[in-house]
């Protein structure tokens, strides 16, 4: 029987970023189904944003970010990120390919390598088409699907499930019933397709 994996992420999450590629080569080496959930952050379920925190806590939160980020081969661009606009709008982008049949897990990658390394304003759809058509897709047509009521319908539906299922962080990953919150938790979903019980 397929493994199914309920990804619950954010195209502007850091942590996401950083664990998309292990997380795809985890999957792949189960032959498991990632099925994509895109959503805000759950603050109904105790999500705080990063910026919302208590200094001390966001200035471990920026160094334990860097120390995963090298280890995991990144190189992130963390500088006058103000500048940049929300990118929750590229969200909609890859619901759209996803909505298509599109390869969704490439168009992520793609812009959140963009929005993280190279600091380009992917909340900016001139921006948005650019890197979609370099990449293989065809932004212009991404951008129009993107807008249709449908599409915001899934973005809303997505964060109902989170809140429902007890998400509340990115990455989640949801196997089994079972939720692991954050890429450092990927060993313990690896142990679970394995077949071992959960402790908890």
């Amino acid at each position: 029987m397929t493994k199914t994996i309920d990804y619950f992420f954010g195209i502007g999450s850091p942590w996401a970023f950083i664990g998309l590629e292990p997380f795809g080569a985890l999957a792949a080496r189960f032959s498991a189904e990632i099925r994509p959930c895109i959503i805000p952050l759950v603050e109904e379920n105790g999500a705080i944003s990063s910026r919302n925190r208590p200094e001390a806590r966001r200035a471990y939160w920026y160094t334990d970010l860097k120390r995963w980020a090298a280890l995991r081969g990144k190189t992130l661009n963390l500088n006058d990120r103000a500048r940049l606009s929300d990118p929750t709008p590229a969200s909609f982008l890859v619901l759209a390919a996803q909505h298509e049949g599109q390869d969704w897990f490439a168009l992520t990658r793609t812009l959140q390598e963009a929005f993280w390394v190279g600091a380009e304003d992917i909340g900016n759809a001139e921006v948005r088409k650019t890197i979609a058509d370099a990449a293989g897709f065809d932004g212009a047509a991404l951008e129009e699907r993107a807008q249709r009521n449908d599409i915001q319908s899934i973005w809303r539906s997505n964060y109902d499930v989170a809140k429902a299922a007890g998400v509340f962080g990115f990455p989640t990953f949801r196997y089994d019933g079972e939720l692991y919150w954050g890429q450092d938790s990927l060993p313990f979903l690896e142990r679970h397709l394995k077949g071992e019980k959960p402790v908890a």
